[in-house]
């Protein structure tokens, strides 16, 4: 079984794979690092997030929204506020006597990759997105849960991790407790593939885009391919997390379904994102107690 301090290795050798050299399943440092340029002004302490090395468990849950991390925080046993920064904002305390985060992430994947780089530099390495999301596919409704298992990546930030043709999934060990969890709280759920894009109103209002050609073309094959919903982070959250060796998923409240409004069907929109918070906390601890198993 791999130890912590070995899987920190492989991930400083994925971030930097040209200054190691591997012999016999070890790492070696064959030539000096180039250190990035501290903007902080203080060693540990990440410029954007604002956190330090300890100030945050492994398990990390990641929703857009700042004001959305007091009321996950609550969840929590003896939560602080531990940073706020920008669109970042952090509190720390424990779930089963782990020691567990939430850190807001902002809208769209370049603050998520930002979070994600910044918090596994402080020892993350279990993450869950959460957030809201408009369903494509016309059996997904508002009030609904979305867990994905992968992303479209019609976005800009993972095309600065990895060619296009590298999938955009999810970790398979948080997709199943994301499941599991799910059907534990009797949920409404489904799984699959999500698409993200960067622009909102491209999606809402492609008719009146130069691209419009383009937009309503892919809208189109995403839902003849059975794409779940649309949301703005997983495919650069999945991604930076496959390059960095760390595990993340991600479950979304539907909050209405464009689809099935534009058919005359019936169309709750739901605001209340509660259902989605629960499912990733009892996640967490599923989690927690299959990490303490191993």
């Amino acid at each position: 079984m791999m130890k912590s301090h070995e899987k920190q290795t492989i991930r400083i050798y994925a971030r930097q794979p040209q200054m190691y050299k591997m012999n016999a399943g070890r790492i070696y440092c064959q030539k000096e690092e180039k250190a990035m340029q501290n903007y902080s002004g203080e060693a540990g302490l990440q410029y954007h997030l604002q956190i330090r090395p300890g100030d945050v468990g492994r398990y990390v849950i990641l929703p857009g929204d700042p004001k959305r991390c007091e009321k996950i925080a609550r969840h929590f046993e003896d939560a602080k506020l531990v940073a706020d920064s920008r669109e970042f904002v952090t509190y720390t305390g424990t779930l089963d006597g782990e020691k567990v985060s939430v850190t807001s992430t902002g809208i769209g994947g370049p603050s998520a990759s930002i979070a994600l780089e910044e918090l596994v530099l402080c020892g993350a390495d279990t993450f869950i997105r959460v957030g809201t999301c408009g369903g494509i596919d016309l059996d997904v409704k508002g009030g609904d849960i979305v867990i994905a298992t992968g992303a479209v990546r019609m976005e800009g930030t993972s095309r600065e991790y990895a060619p296009i043709e590298y999938p955009a999934v999810a970790d398979l060990d948080v997709t199943n407790a994301l499941v599991a969890a799910s059907k534990e709280l009797g949920n409404v759920y489904h799984t699959g593939v999500v698409q993200c894009k960067d622009a909102f109103y491209g999606q809402h209002e492609p008719e009146r885009m130069p691209v419009s050609y383009e937009l309503l073309n892919k809208w189109e094959a995403w839902k003849r391919m059975g794409c779940k919903a649309s949301e703005m982070e997983s495919a650069a959250l999945f991604i930076a997390a496959s390059h960095l060796r760390v595990r993340c998923g991600s479950n979304f409240l539907v909050v209405g379904n464009q689809e099935r409004n534009a058919l005359g069907m019936e169309n709750p929109i739901i605001h209340d994102t509660e259902s989605a918070i629960k499912t990733a906390v009892l996640a967490i601890r599923k989690l927690i107690a299959a990490d303490r198993e191993k």
